[in-house]
């Protein structure tokens, strides 16, 4: 009995003083100035040409060949089915190798002085063509929109894994004291992959990114309830600080710090939260820049003001989630109410940012999980003008701006029908481990220690696509 009490009491001992030598620089944390903040910036692995990244995410994968990749090629194929050898090794979700063509109606037209070829239902981001890096050649390893999303912000197929907000702000942390570091807004319909676009995965919680409301309360809850002062507020923070603190001291729980820490932020947040969402400071002209006093407009534009008011306070890493952009049919009629939503206000975030200084180290971003077909999809025959388009994985668009770009670039082509990429293939985790330079950090370097071995978000892949660096 006695040499079992010895083997208690020496792993109590061991376990006390491994849990106090793993949280040494955690024990002051929230303690008056010498404040151990876990989301304090921090070094990156070489000079950055971006501080802060707006991820415009259009989820359910808007069409390429009808907004930024033209392709008159169709017209001759219009309403024909192709031959089974140019479609036999497509991966489609709903439609099959048969499907007829579906030409696009949209007109096309060089912008700038790039002359950049980009579709007439988007007239305000088409005035930025000399601002954007448009990348044609895309190209992901998913073909359904859950996967795709969660193969776009995690760098793999299955959840579980941290977001790019979350790599980012594990990374090179926050500059911002009183505001997330991570910020997801959303608008639409509701993305299929849902929090986990903004999920910490197996990072610790403080890594998460925050969502926020555009109207009334930026957090559900934020506000103290009726009767509940800010003193008594802070007066029972300071108690569950003292006991979270003694806790981790003993555990070593990095969880606890992050309770912490988040306890703190959302205090920090009652006043600075309202003051975020209150726009009455904005000038008039640039509410309506926004589209914000237009109905098509309001939401997105809204969410696009707050972003840039977001980096303007310090804020790493905002992602934008507007959604529907799902079109299997009727895409005639649906896509352009989708890019009346969307255009004016991703143009104004642009003028926005160059008129303000922030162009040249906030990274922009701007395109959903894949593209859509060449052939169309009919899923209604009884009604007219029905027609959509089915997911392409194969050759899609997206397009960068500012933090380090090079502005008026196209990169990549596809082929005549938009089925195949032809040149300067970008895969998904190219473009992680690019955002991830643009940050100054090497995708290879950032990891994070998991199950007994290093994960990180470009998995065991991608290469930073150095045609597009500025």
């Amino acid at each position: 009995m006695k040499h079992l009490i010895e083997a208690h009491l020496r792993r109590d001992f061991l376990r006390r003083s491994l849990a106090g030598i793993g949280t040494l620089a955690l024990t002051d944390l929230m303690r008056g100035a010498t404040v151990a903040d876990p989301l304090a910036p921090k070094a990156p692995h070489y000079a950055p040409k971006a501080k802060n990244v707006i991820f415009l995410f259009q989820e359910g994968a808007p069409s390429q060949m009808d907004l930024f990749d033209p392709k008159p090629g169709l017209q001759k194929w219009h309403g024909q089915s192709l031959p089974p050898s140019m479609t036999k090794d497509m991966k489609l979700a709903f439609i099959k190798p048969t499907a007829k063509i579906l030409a696009s109606p949209r007109k096309f037209a060089p912008q700038g002085q790039s002359g950049m070829l980009l579709s007439d239902l988007i007239p305000h981001t088409a005035k930025h063509a000399d601002d954007i890096c448009l990348i044609r050649s895309m190209h992901s390893e998913a073909f359904n929109h859950h996967p795709g999303q969660l193969l776009l912000f995690s760098g793999h197929m299955t959840g579980g894994r941290p977001s790019m907000g979350a790599w980012t702000t594990y990374g090179l942390g926050s500059e911002s004291k009183n505001l997330p570091a991570f910020v997801a807004l959303q608008s639409g319909p509701g993305a299929s992959a849902g929090s986990d676009l903004w999920t910490n995965g197996f990072l610790p919680s403080l890594y998460q990114g925050t969502v926020l409301r555009s109207s009334g309360d930026p957090i559900l809850y934020l506000s103290n309830a009726p009767g509940f002062s800010n003193e008594a507020q802070r007066a029972r923070l300071d108690v569950l600080k003292d006991l979270n603190t003694e806790r981790q001291n003993v555990t070593g729980d990095l969880e606890i710090a992050s309770r912490i820490h988040s306890y703190e932020l959302a205090y920090r947040m009652q006043s600075a939260g309202p003051e975020l969402t209150d726009l009455k400071a904005e000038k008039p002209e640039t509410l309506d820049m926004y589209g914000i006093n237009e109905k098509e407009s309001r939401q997105y534009g809204t969410n696009l003001l707050l972003a840039r008011r977001l980096v303007e306070r310090g804020v790493r890493f905002v992602l934008c989630v507007h959604s529907g952009w799902d079109h299997h049919s009727a895409i005639n009629g649906n896509l352009p109410k989708l890019c009346a939503q969307t255009d004016k206000p991703t143009a104004a975030l642009l003028t926005d940012l160059k008129q303000r200084g922030l162009l040249n180290d906030t990274l922009v971003v701007w395109g959903g999980e894949f593209g859509r077909t060449p052939m169309s999809e009919i899923r209604r025959p009884d009604e007219a003008d029905n027609a959509g388009r089915d997911h392409h994985p194969n050759g899609y668009s997206i397009w960068m701006a500012g933090g380090g770009v090079k502005p008026g670039m196209t990169l990549g082509a596809t082929d005549e029908l938009a089925l195949n990429i032809t040149e300067d293939r970008v895969g998904v985790h190219d473009l992680q481990a690019t955002i991830m330079h643009l940050l100054g950090m090497d995708h290879t370097k950032l990891t994070y220690r998991h199950m007994g071995r290093d994960f990180r978000l470009t998995d065991v892949h991608g290469e930073v696509v150095k045609k597009i660096l500025a």
